[in-house]
């Protein structure tokens, strides 16, 4: 596969930084009217966007630019995705969290707004729990939710369910499905799954999910990750963390969503009273990237309204529907 790093051009500035040892990768956008006037007004936070599995940075390349209009944007590749290092390390949504918390403490140290998608959008919200102080209001795109699978397994069978993936997922055979699903042909197939619309899956996306999975390192860190994502330990219960928070939260999903069931979507809305839920029509799984504008427009309205207090009305071009818990 030819890399033509074309994308690299619309994700910002992108630095590296080491974390516990471990060096990591985020960019950053600051807005055009701030520039040389100081730090944005407090009615403009900044962000900070985080990816799903398989991903990285390059996943925001459609809406880096537009979200730094207002605010000051920063994108990070956790630990094990895109350019950060494919660490030997004991995966999980915590890890990131204490990442990303890491990384505001060092770089911005002011309340932000944390957008994620999917497992990124899940890391918010545990960051949410763990850190207030650092958290002005959260945006998912699409939410999973590890519990689930507890919830819906019988007590009786989850001993034999657990056997019978410690054995799929023996290290041997996990790096034998690595290196299938690596190439791009493969990864494009697996995209066409996530996108509702195949004509999003372009050979710069392909470039973007397929390219750090030839890094040292990245075999094993796969197999940890995947393994880690197994287990309900591998992160909180959504439901549970909805019911803590008391800050402003968007949660926005594909109606073509088929990794995770949009149904979901309605019943997180019923954990807290101020998530705000919308469900986008013709938009799968990575919606941000299927449908940028419409996305980036919902994103900055409900920013907008939550903190300036300005009214925010739906996009008539996003043929959504609300739903208020």
């Amino acid at each position: 596969m030819t890399v033509s790093g074309q994308w690299q051009q619309r994700v910002g500035s992108q630095r590296d930084w080491i974390w516990r040892g471990w060096q990591t990768r985020y960019t950053y956008l600051r807005s055009p009217g701030f520039e040389g006037q100081g730090e944005p007004p407090v009615a403009s936070p900044p962000l900070i966007l985080l990816h799903g599995f398989g991903a990285s940075i390059g996943h925001w390349r459609n809406n880096l630019a537009d979200l730094a209009q207002h605010h000051t944007v920063y994108a990070l590749d956790m630990l094990g995705f895109g350019a950060s290092q494919k660490a030997p390390a004991q995966y999980n949504v915590s890890l990131w969290v204490e990442q990303v918390y890491d990384f505001w403490k060092a770089f911005i140290n002011e309340p932000v707004v944390l957008v994620g998608n999917s497992i990124g959008s899940l890391v918010c919200l545990a960051a949410a729990e763990a850190h207030p102080e650092m958290v002005r209001g959260v945006v998912m795109l699409s939410l999973p939710d590890p519990s689930i699978r507890e919830e819906t397994i019988p007590a009786w069978l989850r001993p034999i369910i657990t056997t019978v993936e410690g054995v799929v997922a023996s290290p041997a055979l996990l790096k034998t499905i690595f290196y299938f699903v690596r190439r791009p042909s493969i990864v494009r197939r697996w995209a066409s799954i996530a996108y509702a619309n195949p004509t999003a899956v372009t050979e710069e996306l392909v470039e973007i999910l397929a390219g750090p999975a030839q890094d040292r390192g990245s075999a094993q860190a796969f197999c940890a990750i995947l393994k880690a994502m197994a287990s309900s330990k591998f992160g909180p219960s959504v439901k549970k963390v909805l019911q803590n928070l008391k800050i402003p939260m968007l949660l926005i999903w594909g109606r073509e969503d088929r990794m995770i069931p949009p149904g979901l979507a309605r019943q997180f809305g019923q954990h807290n009273t101020g998530l705000q839920v919308v469900e986008l029509e013709n938009a799968g799984h990575c919606l941000h990237d299927e449908c940028p504008e419409q996305v980036n427009k919902m994103i900055l309205e409900w920013l907008n309204e939550q903190c300036a207090g300005a009214p925010v009305l739906p996009s008539a071009s996003a043929s959504s529907a609300i739903f208020s818990p």
